[in-house]
């Protein structure tokens, strides 16, 4: 039996290719059951973040990767260029890296353990782990805690809503006093920008959900206002800056929405930052003047500078996931087969005493 994984990431894959495959959390145990069905896997697990998709599984035989991919979207595709594929110890410290988030965008950023956790138990309770993916799993999450206490690879780490509101600050010259942000989807990462953009004292920040309760609540506690979410549009008209994070599987703001709103703003300059992954975000808004589009591949460059500033702990990290790799592995090996040697026959003492009469 092999421990595999088979995934794509932001680091070899676009994003515009990451949103066809994202699997949203409520359709983990459905993907994950189609998936071990298929590909005749004996134990799988599906995690799925804005910046990966990754299949870690348990099977018998030879795994064709994109085959992998086919049977979890139920599509026939060729997702070669983009596609990794690492087995037993390397698999282990994959996951190892990815749950302690030194395989993240932002390097050492929290948001990534959680979202390892939460994919498990889905897959967990749909009854499609087993002894290696249970072990392998809960090892992840153990070795991620002992990163975050042993090491500094976290400290002063962002999660990309942060790096989002970082982008914002650059944009307006590190002031948003006078500036009116709107954060549409109040789940973790919308959350975060709100938490974020509250200790940069912006002006004024809207709060926009499907659930009005959760928005009414998230503004309540950074002193913002909320917004309905059928009247979104409408209120973006006063922003300056829109962060868009819902986990709606298909866009939700298009060009010309977008390119209507102008004559209401007087042609004043709007920033969107599109962190979800689906896109919320029309990549064609990019076109309309006075409208200035990012999405999450635009915030490598933020990225790049956080990880130089912690790369001298990724060697002690480093040794960490390799020592409980090699651990975890030596669990999976069969125990060797005890040989004893042969014991020598002894002759009953009437024959020993015949033997003796012989020779004398």
């Amino acid at each position: 039996m092999k421990l595999f994984v088979a995934g794509l990431s932001y680091k070899t894959t676009p994003v515009a290719v990451r949103e066809k495959l994202a699997v949203q959390a409520t359709r983990l145990r459905c993907h994950g059951c189609r998936l071990k069905l298929g590909a005749g896997l004996s134990e799988v697990v599906v995690v799925s973040t804005c910046n990966r998709v990754e299949i870690y599984g348990v099977a018998s035989g030879r795994v064709n990767p994109n085959r992998l991919f086919e049977h979890l979207t139920g599509q026939e595709l060729d997702l070669t260029p983009y596609l990794y594929f690492k087995e037993d110890a390397a698999a282990a410290e994959h996951l190892f890296s990815v749950a302690s988030g030194l395989d993240s965008m932002v390097l050492g950023e929290t948001e990534i353990t959680g979202q390892v956790k939460q994919a498990y138990q889905a897959c967990q309770q749909a009854k499609l782990t087993g002894k290696v993916t249970n072990r392998l799993f809960q090892t992840a999450l153990q070795v991620a805690k002992e990163i975050r206490t042993q090491t500094g690879i976290g400290r002063g780490a962002t999660s990309v809503g942060s790096v989002a509101v970082e982008l914002a600050e650059r944009i307006f010259d590190r002031d948003l006093s006078q500036k009116t942000v709107m954060i549409i989807g109040a789940g973790k990462m919308g959350e975060a920008c709100v938490r974020h953009l509250a200790k940069k004292a912006a002006h004024s920040i809207l709060v926009t959900n499907r659930s009005f309760e959760r928005a009414v609540n998230l503004a309540a506690e950074f002193g913002g206002q909320a917004v309905r979410f059928e009247e979104s549009l409408a209120a973006m008209a006063q922003a300056d800056i829109v962060v868009t994070s819902t986990g709606c599987p298909q866009t939700i703001l298009h060009r010309a929405e977008i390119a209507a709103l102008m004559p209401q703003r007087h042609n004043r300059p709007v920033f969107l930052i599109d962190i979800a992954v689906t896109r919320d975000i029309d990549g064609d808004v990019q076109d309309v003047a006075n409208f200035y589009l990012y999405n999450v591949d635009h915030l490598e460059a933020i990225v790049r500078e956080n990880v130089r500033s912690r790369e001298h702990e990724l060697t002690h990290c480093r040794a960490i996931i390799a020592e409980h790799a090699a651990q975890l592995m030596a669990r999976f090996q069969p125990a060797p087969i005890k040989t004893f040697a042969p014991v020598p026959r002894l002759q009953p003492e009437w024959a020993m005493a015949g033997a003796a009469v012989c020779q004398a």
